[in-house]
């Protein structure tokens, strides 16, 4: 599963530690840190040996720290500039998830009615994910994922993270699930074609084919099933989509914006609420609670996403992902859908702009999530309280003007 965010700069080691040195302290930490907790764990010392038989650290990768040395902000990474929400929905991107998902619902009819009988997720819901996570199987996986979470587990910032990971990874090799040679990776360790971590692996993968093997690199079936399994795992509901594009009217505060602030459909459209196709909401959905989410806060389209949203975020931690995942299965089903209200002209601040408004916010008691420099859905309904507090037109989105004023 794809949770982590690709970071935009590598760190580079040249002079500080040679890499002879790094690779002598990572074997030193294979044979007496980390095997006798694998041993511990029911891992032959063959599957250890295979697994890192000529791994060593890969210092290109991101988010790393040498030996004894503190975890650094890259400078880059901290003035990195934060764009408009529009930019995650380019038509060419949404266009290749959406086309080809419609190609494989037709090539897949029939396996993906026997996952929606037995899960109740949706085909173009599964479809869309597989679409955005590999492109179909397309994308390449280069990396062995021993190397990639052998050097993070080692000497990443979130080690203990990947440790956890790493040995998942030692479990599915001496379990039988997969042999060393298959245990292909993104940058990551994500694993195959759905972009599994290994302990997720281990949680959701099936063997929907049946052959006896879980192949989530290999086999479509086992792809779209493995999919399915994890969004049932985590609650999807059958029987509801992902949400409405809808109007809010300026008497529905933005700030009314979260999982925590659910009302039930009925009682949204008593506030005004409506679909922006202008059709009813369906009576079905009258008592079902819904929350209303707006990405870009006024400056974009605002919606009603129901629990099933949410366990799209559990796929990837951004509102923004479970939205294009809720576009592209629209597409997918539905044809050219597309979202009614532009996206404003938001955007062009500095990460540490934002970071800088969220610890403002923070000190006057605003609960804005975390000081990451991403406007969440906290940070946006903290904004927006915040500005009517002050006599303001609540928007519930960050602006140079606000930065200033906040501070």
């Amino acid at each position: 599963m794809r949770f982590l965010l690709l970071a935009t700069v590598f760190f580079s080691f040249a002079g500080a530690v040679s890499a002879a040195t790094v690779d002598d302290q990572f074997r030193a930490w294979l044979q007496n840190d980390l095997w006798p907790e694998a041993k511990s764990k029911g891992i032959s010392h063959a599957t250890f040996s295979a697994a890192f038989d000529g791994v060593k650290p890969n210092l290109k990768l991101p988010d790393l720290v040498l030996p004894g040395q503190k975890p650094k902000t890259p400078k880059k990474q901290h003035q990195a500039e934060f764009g408009s929400p529009g930019s995650y929905f380019a038509e060419k991107i949404v266009a290749a998830v959406s086309n080809g998902g419609r190609v494989r619902a037709g090539r897949y009819a029939a396996t993906l009615r026997q996952i929606e009988k037995r899960y109740g997720v949706p085909g173009s819901v599964v479809l869309a994910i597989w679409g955005r996570e590999s492109g179909f199987g397309a994308a390449k996986m280069p990396y062995d994922a021993f190397e990639v979470l052998g050097t993070k587990a080692f000497m990443a910032t979130r080690k203990e993270m990947f440790r956890q990971e790493l040995l998942a990874a030692l479990e599915i090799v001496q379990r039988g699930l997969a042999p060393v040679g298959a245990m292909k990776s993104s940058w990551a360790g994500a694993l195959g074609q759905p972009q599994f971590m290994p302990t997720s692996f281990l949680k959701h993968a099936v063997d929907f084919d049946g052959d006896g093997k879980t192949d989530i690199w290999n086999s479509v079936p086992d792809v779209m099933g493995s999919i399915a399994n994890y969004l049932v795992h985590y609650g999807w509901v059958k029987g509801r989509g992902w949400g409405y594009e809808v109007t809010a009217p300026e008497a529905v505060s933005c700030s009314l914006e979260g999982p925590d602030r659910g009302k039930p459909v009925a009682a949204w459209s008593k506030l005004g609420v409506r679909r922006v196709d202008g059709k009813p909401f369906p009576a079905g959905e009258s008592a079902a609670e819904s929350f209303l989410m707006m990405p870009a806060g006024r400056h974009g389209p605002a919606f009603l996403v129901t629990p099933n949203f949410y366990v799209l975020k559990e796929y990837n931690t951004s509102d923004l992902y479970a939205l294009f995942i809720g576009l592209g299965a629209d597409r997918i089903a539905r044809g050219d859908h597309r979202f009614s209200t532009q996206w404003g002209a938001v955007g062009g601040l500095y990460r540490s702009d934002i970071a800088a408004l969220q610890r403002a916010l923070e000190k006057e008691g605003y609960d804005v999530g975390s000081a990451d420099g991403l406007p969440g859905f906290k940070t946006r309904r903290s904004i927006g309280e915040w500005q009517t507090k002050n006599g303001r037109a609540a928007t519930c989105y960050p602006d140079a003007e606000l930065v200033q004023s906040v501070k």
